[in-house]
């Protein structure tokens, strides 16, 4: 971690974070914010330290809540629009859920921080007023709300006798959708550090932990986007930055780029750094959970390059074990879906 020794102090610069208008991507953006004001707190005399703002914006995937992300694209639609508004300067950084950010960044554009992680387990949620305790615990039939193809694939290879439907809108729109008497879940399966941040973790039942649940990659980690020729922004970042968590997810980031996988692509894993030691397991599910392949390395590492040729081993190594015959699978499967999504809509026109 930096000190604020190392960090640019010459000018009053005022850094603009942004992010999603989303509550949760605020309050994400405000635990950034509060992280650098803390270092550079509010002076009055004639030092001079940068100063700090916000801007939230709509994105393409906030805009759209009818389409399953599985078809609506990849995960720029989180990030386009935000990184056109860095790119033109309008603003200096931008504050994302590091699992929504795609591998590879536009052009001028670079990670400049990653924040130290949440717990990155998915969570489930039962319907109010039910005492069921796990997945073991519903009823054959039930319906399990996600709008994550990861789950959905991984989940119906160990319960096959539960239905899965897509759910989307905010935490309080989707609770209001579980909760509902006549509603048709019988529970939801979120993120849980998205829970936690938002005070809502009060509401979870229990955490699907590996190997049932492979998380996303990145899930729980907070990343900063900045201009790759901004130094003072990258300086900043250092203060920031929690190594044990930028280097395994670097490596999760380098098995997902290797695979291709995007934002609706099952693809699941789970690392850990103990000292210099990183484990790195990496998943690839069929949406009907019909195929799976997984892979484990654990090794030595003492850099980030070190980090990334693990997890682009990883990758590697579950492509040559049957992953790109699911994920060219998948690919199919989307595209069809794509162009029965596009007649449905020209039908209603």
């Amino acid at each position: 971690m930096a000190s604020t020794e190392n960090t640019p102090t010459t000018s009053q610069r005022t850094f603009v974070l942004a992010s999603r208008a989303s509550q949760l991507a605020q309050i994400q953006t405000n635990i950034v914010l509060d992280t650098l004001r803390a270092h550079f707190p509010p002076s009055t005399n004639e030092t001079k330290s940068p100063k700090f703002d916000t801007s939230f914006m709509s994105t393409a995937g906030d805009k759209n809540q009818s389409q399953a992300l599985y078809i609506l694209g990849g995960k720029a639609l989180w990030t386009g629009e935000l990184e056109v508004a860095l790119k033109e300067r309008a603003v200096d950084m931008l504050v994302h859920s590091l699992k929504d950010v795609p591998t590879s960044l536009p052009d001028g554009c670079v990670l400049g921080a990653i924040l130290k992680r949440e717990d990155p387990v998915d969570s489930l949620v039962v319907k109010r007023g039910k005492s069921w305790k796990s997945l073991e615990d519903l009823p054959a039939g039930s319906v399990v709300g996600t709008s994550s193809i990861r789950r959905v694939a991984q989940l119906k290879r160990k319960f096959p006798g539960l239905k899965f439907l897509d759910v989307r809108g905010n935490l309080n729109t989707r609770f209001a959708k579980l909760d509902a008497p006549d509603g048709p879940y019988a529970a939801l399966i979120l993120a849980k550090a998205g829970l936690v941040r938002l005070g809502m973790g009060d509401r979870i039942t229990t955490d699907i932990n590996p190997p049932v649940l492979f998380h996303a990659v990145s899930q729980g980690a907070l990343g900063v986007e900045v201009r790759s020729d901004d130094t003072e922004a990258l300086e900043l970042c250092k203060i920031l930055t929690h190594r044990e968590t930028q280097w395994m997810c670097l490596a999760e980031r380098a098995c997902l780029r290797v695979l291709e996988g995007g934002c609706s692509v099952p693809v699941g894993v789970t690392s850990s750094l103990n000292g210099n030691i990183l484990k790195l397991t990496g998943c690839v599910t069929g949406i009907d959970g019909d195929a799976h392949v997984e892979h484990t390395l654990e090794q030595k590492v003492e850099s980030i390059d070190d980090a990334e040729k693990i997890g682009e081993r990883v990758a590697r190594i579950l492509i040559d074990t049957g992953a790109k015959k699911i994920l060219d699978n998948i690919n199919v499967d989307r595209d069809r879906r794509v162009e029965e999504a596009k007649a449905v809509d020209g039908g209603q026109k």
